[in-house]
């Protein structure tokens, strides 16, 4: 088996994504009830009893909902750097101590035939990061949760095959919308969220000749829809000479409904 990915859930109200190997079988953030998450896997057609990691980006309870609940009934060891252990660790309820790990920023950590490499973004959480994934040659990226990305996070996701990546909002939704100010300044700030045109631009600076799938993920249930962010990226794409459609594809994800198991 190659590498292989689902989005299982994507958005405010949830996000979690399954990664998997021959021999590694892995969970990024699990954001949903733990009856919620079960359901999810069902979908298609796994079972969270056989994951050996729950790796998590930051403490928010959109990313950490179901976490504690899944550890403790399968028994699932939690990797996370310190100061998201120390942020979280409240929310969890009680986890045994054999299975809690510390997997630091800027760190390469290997689970056999699966290198997963971790690094900081910008957001309003403890220390918030993220995960590329490295099987045989193959490079799988996931980056959402971030106010802006920088060089330094498009060197370290650049040239991936494929990428799970922030489209949060439509500027002019946010803008016209009914949050408070307060709110949208924080969506807007260098610790918030990028916009569908500011992700595509930074797409436009990593995708290389091997990447072949963008998921555009943690879209906004009220700033934002699927086509407007589709529509957005694919535009921008193609006015920095990007043929989206051929070699290069974009695919949606969804709060509720998990994208198909597919390998890299």
């Amino acid at each position: 088996m190659s590498l292989t990915f689902s989005v299982l859930a994507s958005g405010s109200s949830g996000n979690a994504i399954y990664v998997a190997t021959e021999k590694k079988r892995v969970l990024v953030d699990a954001g949903l009830s733990g009856k919620a998450m079960d359901q999810l896997f069902k979908k298609i057609d796994c079972c969270p009893s056989k994951l050996d990691a729950i790796l998590v980006t930051h403490e928010h309870s959109d990313h950490i909902k179901g976490v504690g609940i899944l550890a403790r009934k399968y028994q699932i060891p939690i990797y996370a750097n310190e100061k998201t252990w120390k942020a979280m660790e409240p929310a969890l309820g009680n986890i045994s101590t054999d299975q809690k790990f510390i997997f630091h920023m800027e760190e390469t950590k290997s689970f056999e035939d699966l290198d997963i490499e971790s690094f900081g973004v910008s957001h309003d959480a403890a220390e918030p990061m993220f995960y590329v994934f490295h099987h045989e040659g193959k490079k799988l990226s996931v980056i959402t949760d971030t106010g802006y990305v920088s060089e330094r996070m498009k060197g370290t996701i650049k040239d991936s095959d494929v990428y799970i990546f922030e489209s949060n909002h439509d500027m002019n939704m946010l803008r016209m919308g009914k949050y408070p100010w307060s709110v949208k300044r924080r969506i807007l700030s260098d610790v918030g969220h990028v916009s569908n045109e500011d992700a595509a631009l930074a797409m436009a600076e990593v995708i290389g000749t091997k990447s072949t799938r963008v998921y555009l993920a943690h879209l906004s249930q009220d700033n934002n829809m699927k086509d407007l962010a589709h529509l957005t990226v694919k535009q921008t794409l193609a006015e920095q000479g990007f043929e989206v459609g051929k070699s290069l594809k974009l695919f949606d994800t969804d709060p509720a409904k998990p994208t198909e198991l597919v390998e890299v």
